[in-house]
């Protein structure tokens, strides 16, 4: 009896980590800055504008992140 050779399923990408996270051309974690949803009346005009800046995310963090994104 012949069989045909398994194919090994891909590993599937986590998708909120993909609408969260961007992963530059060099392999740098960035992602949006927090607290810069809503109740900004009450926030520094300094604060409001680095907000709208993306953070690297460093460290064991960023690794986790591209295991997640399956880049790691």
């Amino acid at each position: 009896m012949s069989r045909k050779p398994h194919l090994n399923s891909k590993q599937k990408v986590r998708k909120a980590a993909l609408k969260r996270f961007k992963i530059t051309g060099t392999g740098k974690v960035m992602m949006r800055s927090q607290n810069i949803r809503h109740l900004c009346r009450h926030k520094s005009k300094r604060a409001l504008r680095d907000g709208r800046i993306m953070k690297q995310v460093r460290g064991k963090f960023a690794k986790k992140i591209k295991q997640m994104l399956q880049l790691a």
